[in-house]
């Protein structure tokens, strides 16, 4: 693994605890959506986030319009992480690049096989995120009793999936496509990389008004307006410069971590968790979409994960860290499968038209998701004790 300087350690350890105190905020707000929309308020609830503002409804600012910010710190993260993080080293960041990619296809390999040719093979996407507030916030819970290390492949193999998560709703869930738009988008972006590379533009100000010019133009065209949050980020000039709290980028990162983690997120937790427990939730379970997500992040994760870092280390591309063993791997795969915000995102965008599928999605994918923090917390807690007397006895 890379060694990182102070400045960037510190970095670090602010984003895990931003990460951590954001997924307890989270639960707090999905277990009160649960409660409202299963009481006698929930049809008030409902027409809450349903309720038109301007040309959209409550929702569809949320998720079109706040997520787009929470896109932009994801493409920040990935920013950072390509610089000066893990994945700026290229042998090192091929670990976690096969880790996501294992962590993806062995997924949506799954949910294909159950949905394959059916009304509900759109949802392949579904199982393929991982949510890495709620990843890292069950390592936080071991804390020094898994290598720190550890929580660096689980960062950067999750903003790897992420970047996966961006480019197939950027492809396979763009509904209807203009073009003009889309030119029109894509030409603000080139004029804010050309601020960036030709005149090292370091105020921010101009980024973010063009910013909201590519989130306008986005929206129009068809394309997720969210992704406009992504590209920003990597309009916006970085400096890798040991310590250097003055690039733009390193400023923004460092302004978006606390509202995203404890303001966004939370409120589209409420906006989007909002699950009627019927009394068909059992057989909502059990249908071939809900069997397809379950079996994608409770199986396809931690198998996907593994097996394609084995590959990785056998081929030569890639080795283990001197203080990780494959049993922290396994345990990693399992966390990936807390799929929660990206996957409830995702959920959205796959059956637009469906809200009975969108909530026996949004059912899978919290039942699931708890599951795979419970197991992958128990899998690391005991494992690592394991490993524990194994050393002493060596010793």
């Amino acid at each position: 693994m890379t060694r990182w300087p102070d400045a960037q350690l510190s970095t670090f350890v602010r984003f895990v605890a931003s990460e951590q105190a954001g997924g307890k905020l989270l639960i707090a707000c999905t277990l009160l959506s649960l409660a409202l929309t299963n009481s006698p308020l929930g049809a008030d609830y409902f027409a809450l986030w349903n309720s038109k503002i301007g040309p959209l409804t409550l929702e569809h600012w949320i998720n079109d319009g706040l997520m787009a910010i929470f896109f932009l710190l994801i493409g920040l993260e990935l920013e950072r992480e390509l610089y000066v993080g893990e994945l700026a080293n290229f042998r090192s960041a091929l670990l976690p690049v096969f880790a996501a990619f294992g962590g993806m296809a062995m997924p949506a390999l799954l949910h294909w096989l159950l949905n394959g040719d059916s009304p509900t093979q759109a949802g392949i996407g579904i199982p393929m995120a991982t949510d890495i507030a709620f990843a890292l916030g069950a390592l936080s819970i071991l804390g020094q009793r898994v290598p720190l290390s550890l929580k660096v492949f689980v960062v950067a193999f999750a903003a790897m999936d992420d970047l996966g998560a961006i480019v197939l709703i950027a492809v396979f869930y763009t509904i209807e496509l203009s073009v003009g738009y889309l030119l029109g988008a894509l030409g603000v972006w080139v004029l804010l990389l050309m601020l960036n590379k030709f005149l090292r533009l370091m105020t921010l100000l101009p980024y973010l008004i063009g910013g909201v010019v590519l989130w306008i133009l986005l929206l129009k065209s068809g394309v997720h307006a969210t992704l406009a949050g992504v590209l920003l980020a990597f309009a916006i000039p970085f400096s890798a410069v040991d310590g250097d709290a003055d690039s733009p980028s390193h400023r923004l990162e460092h302004l978006l971590q606390r509202p995203v983690g404890l303001l966004i997120l939370p409120i589209f937790a409420l906006a989007n968790t909002g699950i009627v427990v019927g009394s068909d939730w059992l057989q909502q379970l059990s249908s071939s979409n809900s069997a397809g997500i379950a079996a994608g992040l409770l199986i396809g994760k931690p198998l996907g994960v593994t097996i394609f870092c084995a590959i990785a280390v056998l081929i030569g591309v890639s080795r283990l860290p001197a203080d990780l063993r494959w049993g922290h791997i396994f345990g990693a795969g399992l966390l990936g499968g807390i799929g929660f915000t990206m996957s409830i995102f995702i959920a959205n965008l796959a059956f637009p038209d469906d809200q009975t599928t969108v909530n026996a999605s949004k059912m899978a994918i919290l039942s699931s998701s708890l599951i795979a923090g419970i197991l992958g917390y128990l899998w690391l807690k005991f494992y690592d004790r394991k490993a524990g007397r194994a050393s002493s006895k060596g010793a």
